[in-house]
C-alpha cells in the first residue's frame, strides 16, 4: 500500500526549513522532527475551547488539548492546513492568526514520540462547534485560569504539547483570551 499526501508529514530541521516528506505514523515511531500545526479559539466571554481526543486516535487517545492540533499536507500552506482541519475536526470556519512556533519532543502512547516543530494559530468563535466523532469525544469552553488549575491538578489528562503551551506561552494564549486579537473574524 503506497502513501498518499494525506498521510505524509512535512520533515523539517531545527528552523522549520523543509528537508523531505515521511508517512505519518512512521515519522511518530521513529521521533524525526516533522511540521504540525495547533488552533486555540477563544469566545467573547475569554473562554478557550478545548477537545478531548477520540479514543481511537493513533496517540495521545482521550486526552483534553486545544482546540485543534494536526499536520499541514506537503506543498499545503500551515494556515491554509489549519483552516481545513479547524473545519473537518471541530466543524468550526472562522478567521486565524498565527499566534507562536515552537519545536517540542516527547513520548506519547502506543510508543510513539512527538518532535515536532508547531505552527499555533489563534482565533476568536462564538458559535456551537459540531465535531467529528471520529476525531473530537468531547469538547469544552473553560477560562484559562480553571484550565491552568485542572493541568495543575491533574496534567495526565491533557496532551503533552498543550501542557507546554500553557507553560510556556500562556501570556500569549492570555492575550487571545482576552480578545487582544480584535481583529480576527468570528465564526
Amino acid at each position: 500500500m503506497t502513501s498518499t499526501d494525506n498521510d505524509r508529514v512535512i520533515l523539517v530541521d531545527e528552523a522549520d526549513g523543509e528537508t523531505g516528506t515521511l508517512d505519518k505514523l512512521e515519522a511518530h515511531r521513529r521521533g524525526v522532527l516533522h511540521r504540525a500545526l495547533s488552533v486555540i479559539l477563544a469566545d467573547a466571554d475569554g473562554n478557550l475551547l478545548l477537545q478531548r481526543r477520540a479514543d481511537g486516535k493513533y496517540h495521545s487517545g482521550g486526552l483534553w488539548t486545544n482546540t485543534c492540533c494536526s499536520h499541514p499536507r506537503p506543498g499545503e500552506p500551515v494556515m491554509v492546513a489549519a483552516a481545513r482541519r479547524l473545519e473537518e475536526e471541530m466543524g468550526i470556519a472562522c478567521g486565524l492568526v498565527p499566534l507562536f512556533a515552537v519545536h517540542y519532543r516527547a513520548p506519547v502512547s502506543n510508543g510513539l514520540i512527538e518532535n515536532e516543530f508547531v505552527h499555533v494559530a489563534g482565533g476568536r468563535f462564538d458559535g456551537t462547534p459540531r465535531p467529528n466523532p471520529s476525531e473530537v469525544a468531547a469538547w469544552r469552553w473553560d477560562k484559562p485560569e480553571a484550565i491552568r488549575r485542572d493541568v495543575a491538578a491533574d496534567p495526565e489528562r491533557y496532551s503533552v504539547w498543550f501542557r507546554k503551551y500553557l507553560d510556556e506561552f500562556g501570556r500569549e494564549i492570555g492575550r487571545l483570551a482576552a480578545g487582544a486579537g480584535e481583529g480576527l473574524t468570528q465564526g
